[in-house]
């Protein structure tokens, strides 16, 4: 089965086909849009890993104030960088990983409780 996805490399956007060879299991991941929601209530959301890798770089420190899209972390996996963002704005509660860390995907980075 071909499926369809975009992928995002040092900040630019490709739309690319690949071929599912086979059944996994897949991390759920809140979309932008669910998380946007949830900020209105004021209620922590973690942030989930996009992907399995080792964290590079925390931007971000507890209690920091962010904006939704605000560069939170850098991952890398197979020699490429993987930038995460804030899925909303509000404030850091916690950050659950450190530099150096490897990661799973779908595994909590930190959580953002909504303003």
């Amino acid at each position: 089965m071909m499926k369809k996805l975009r992928v995002t490399v040092e900040g630019k956007s490709y739309d690319v086909t690949v071929e599912l060879l086979g059944e996994g299991s897949a991390a759920q991941v809140p979309s932008a849009e669910s998380s946007s929601h949830a900020s209105s209530s004021g209620t922590a959301e973690p942030v989930p890993s996009p992907l399995a890798g080792k964290v590079v770089s925390i931007a971000v420190g507890g209690g920091q104030q962010v904006k939704e899209g605000d560069e939170l972390m850098i991952l890398e996996a197979m020699k490429m960088n993987t930038h995460v963002y804030a899925p909303q704005s509000g404030t850091i509660e916690r950050i659950q990983v450190q530099a150096g860390d490897n990661v799973e995907e779908g595994q909590s980075l930190m959580t953002i409780s909504g303003v």
